[in-house]
């Protein structure tokens, strides 16, 4: 607006009314930090830079397929002369380290939608001479480019659990956990090292008690995570057999048998291929590879469940209490004993069970932070949806930096905020019969401000959230009634 007018005539002023308003942000983006198969496109090289994806199809575009685990599968052995070959011995399991792929064709099916994706590095190229091995500080160094990041809200480490020393596992998680805590816009899903082991079984992973003579050689759950930023995760136990199976080159799958031993190959029509064995035994050695189903750890489903419950319930919804996709079964069978342990720790470091029940099929069975004992951040979906709303209204308070500290101000700030608020209350995410019962925004000179804040350039609001918790404990009181009548 002009401080004066000099030619005269008809001007038209116009006067915003009208508060901005709070855009919420996106909840379920996961950054998963591992290796791959490749990582560049266009002869752009994308190591160690965040990418983007919204399917396995974009994925496999710029980061390529599986691991080939042929060498792994040892030597598949045929008797007889061709054309009558027999399976005589089944392929070995092969020992999953990179579990990258997997864990995407995991999340996708679980719900999942778009995510990141951080190569730290790349597979190794002969397995043979170099085993395939994962470096925690190269998964480390993955979080540094995460964290220019706006994005993302989820941190995972596919790989990390085949790092060969449980401290160095933990260490990843902590600093995952340190930048949710610098951040405070994403929250890190957390592996158990070794969790496809029983905790109560001699020489099992001590997930429950660090103190057990039964307990590995590695540190245990609760010692390793540490006691630092345990409000920004949480982790899940036992590992999942799933419905994958490993990958494997057809042409190059080592045959063993007949007069000489025979490797299978396609760039010579003279030479042996599994495309030239007699159709049933083709498809007996396919069976045989495929009834190795790998075992997964739960994260990369858990970050799945979590998109899936944030766009049907809502981020304030605990991701408990849902079936997982492409599991068979636990590793662990779990009981209410079992999980009493896992759930409440003196210790304050819950761990998520997963379990069976009968009718039911396999669900997730809790919904804790690391925090457990913590009243105020003990629930994922009550810390999840402080970042969700944290984030929201900072964003959406950008526009207000450099404008006049003053009640204009102050006015539009709280009304945008309130009406933000109002709308996450009457989806249910506050709890309240009344708004004014579910939150309140405060700002203002003596209410929130003193007239030194406001010399110093500080605008200070004020958010108070009654943000609704899990039922986790539903108790049923019976008792007889005296018969009146």
């Amino acid at each position: 607006m002009p401080s004066s007018y000099r030619t005269p005539g008809v001007y038209v002023e116009e006067i915003s009314t009208l508060p901005p308003s709070v855009a919420q942000v996106e909840t379920a983006i996961p950054a998963f930090i591992g290796y791959t198969a490749k990582a560049d496109l266009n002869g752009k090289n994308f190591v160690n830079v965040p990418v983007r994806i919204t399917s396995l199809v974009d994925y496999v575009l710029i980061f390529g397929g599986p691991f080939n685990e042929n060498g792994g599968l040892g030597t598949i052995t045929l008797t007889g002369a061709a054309p009558s070959f027999t399976l005589d011995v089944a392929p070995t399991a092969p020992t999953i380290v990179y579990r990258m792929y997997y864990s995407l064709q995991l999340y996708f099916l679980n719900g999942g939608g778009p995510c990141y994706i951080i190569s730290v590095d790349l597979y190794t190229d002969d397995p043979v001479a170099t085993p395939p091995t994962i470096d925690q500080a190269l998964l480390i160094e993955g979080l540094v480019p995460l964290a220019k990041e706006d994005e993302p809200t989820l941190i995972l480490f596919p790989d990390a659990v085949a790092i060969a020393s449980g401290s160095n596992f933990y260490s990843v998680y902590q600093a995952a956990l340190l930048q949710c805590s610098v951040l405070k816009d994403r929250f890190t899903i957390c592996d158990v090292y070794d969790g496809n082991l029983d905790f109560n079984a001699p020489g099992g992973s001590d997930v429950i008690n660090e103190d057990d003579d039964t307990a590995d050689a590695f540190p245990g759950f609760r010692t390793g995570i540490g006691n630092n930023n345990l409000t920004y995760g949480a982790a899940y136990y036992p590992w999942l057999t799933t419905t994958l199976s490993p990958a494997f080159d057809e042409g190059t799958l080592e045959i063993g048998g007949g007069p000489a031993d025979l490797v299978m190959k396609n760039d010579d029509d003279e030479d042996l291929s599994l495309f030239h064995l007699q159709n049933d035994v083709y498809h007996e050695i396919k069976d045989a590879i495929a009834k190795f189903n790998i075992v997964m750890p739960p994260s990369c489903l858990m970050a799945g469940i979590y998109a899936r419950v944030d766009s049907t319930r809502g981020v304030w919804k605990a991701p408990a209490n849902v079936n997982l996709g492409g599991v068979i079964e636990p590793t662990v069978v779990i009981d209410d004993e079992d999980q009493e342990g896992l759930n409440v720790d003196t210790s304050g470091k819950s761990v998520n069970a997963i379990r069976r029940f009968t009718g039911k099929g396999i669900l997730v069975w809790g919904s804790r932070t690391l925090a457990g004992n913590d009243n105020e951040w003990r629930y994922i979906p009550v810390r999840r949806f402080f970042i969700m709303v944290e984030e929201s209204v900072k964003k959406a308070t950008e526009p207000f930096v450099f404008e006049p500290n003053d009640a204009n101000t102050w006015v539009k700030i709280r009304a945008m905020i309130e009406n933000f608020l109002l709308l996450q209350w009457r989806a249910g995410a506050l709890a309240g019969a009344k708004p004014e019962d579910a939150f309140f925004v405060s700002v203002g000179l003596g209410e929130t401000m003193t007239s030194l804040d406001i010399l110093e350039g500080r605008l200070i609001v004020e958010i108070g959230l009654a943000a609704v918790r899990p039922a986790e404990f539903i108790i049923l009181r019976f008792s007889h009634k005296v018969q009146v009548s």
